[in-house]
């Protein structure tokens, strides 16, 4: 995962402990391990690299033991010496990056974002709030944009109501990229194009397509190609409006519905899944206005699916 990195000190509890101590990094890009290196010309590479190796790393508060991550100036690193860092592990979702201001996850699918009437706490939002709670019993968080259930990848949580509206305000200024990846039924004619419609949503809150400008919202998806095998295609999605269930609709207006997504036309699962993930976020941070870039790995099962025949 490529990022660049916020350069404010954390609330978090481990930045408190006396063992704890932090560096400011003043250049870059440069590679932890020579990083560290740097930092301690007097101790042998083989007890620096055992810092790395059991977790006693981290950069701007993310635990780490890649020896190859990049460090950036203004990132923030922290070393304990005296123990490894609490890591936050849970099998629905990952946290990618975290300071005071925010928190981007990596959601897997079949997670409700936020919870429902029926569904309260197996949702992204009640993971980490007790996660937060864990450390400050006061601290909160607030959604700043949402995926569907079946939707994975990256997805922005808030750590205050400020902020959360500062995002959701000026989302279009300071959203530079949002880029999905899907696998969808059918080859295109094709590579690359886009697709544009008015959406608006039925009494059955099924969205679908219209040209009349007074009945819905504009939307436009460009989608690229990346790989075809004739029945399926694995295709980039790069969102430049971001409506309810946009890219769902406008595969099938295409004729290409995401397979496992029988609500918009798809006729097949092979997968299991709703074959849609959200693999990339560029925003401007909120606070220190920096360029924060987050991108995740295509899911190996869409890969998969669209070798050759």
């Amino acid at each position: 995962m490529r990022q660049t990195r916020n350069n404010r000190k954390s609330n978090r509890r481990y930045n408190q402990e006396s063992s704890v101590k932090t560096y400011s990094v003043q250049e870059g890009p440069v590679k932890l391990l020579d990083y560290l290196f740097s930092l301690f010309p007097e101790k042998s590479k083989t007890t620096v690299k055992s810092l790395l190796s059991h977790r006693q790393v981290a950069i701007n508060n993310i635990p780490t033991t890649q020896f190859d991550d990049l460090l950036h100036s203004g990132d923030e690193l922290a070393i304990n010496f005296e123990r490894e860092f609490r890591v936050f592990k849970h099998s629905r979702l990952r946290i990618v990056y975290e300071d005071e201001f925010l928190i981007v996850i990596d959601k897997g699918y079949g997670l409700l974002s936020m919870s429902t009437d029926r569904i309260k706490e197996k949702t992204a939002y009640h993971i980490l709030s007790d996660y937060v709670k864990a450390d400050d019993p006061a601290g909160r968080i607030f959604i700043i944009h949402r995926l569907d259930r079946d939707t994975s990848g990256l997805m922005m949580f808030a750590k205050s109501q400020q902020i959360q509206e500062t995002m959701q305000r000026s989302w279009n200024d300071m959203v530079l990229d949002r880029r999905y990846v899907a696998v969808v039924e059918g080859a295109f004619d094709k590579d690359k194009g886009e697709v544009s419609s008015y959406l608006a949503e039925n009494a059955a809150y099924e969205v679908y397509s219209t040209q009349n400008k007074d009945e819905g919202q504009y939307a436009l998806t460009r989608y690229e190609v990346l790989k075809s095998n004739g029945k399926f295609s694995l295709v980039e999605l790069q969102l430049a409006t971001g409506r309810k269930n946009q890219i769902r609709v406008h595969m099938k207006d295409l004729g290409h519905s995401i397979i496992g997504d029988k609500k918009y036309g798809a006729t097949c699962n092979p997968l299991g899944r709703l074959a849609l993930h959200a693999s990339r976020l560029r925003f401007v941070h909120p606070v220190t206005r920096r360029d924060m870039f987050f991108e995740t790995p295509i899911p190996a099962k869409f890969r998969y699916i669209v070798k050759g025949r």
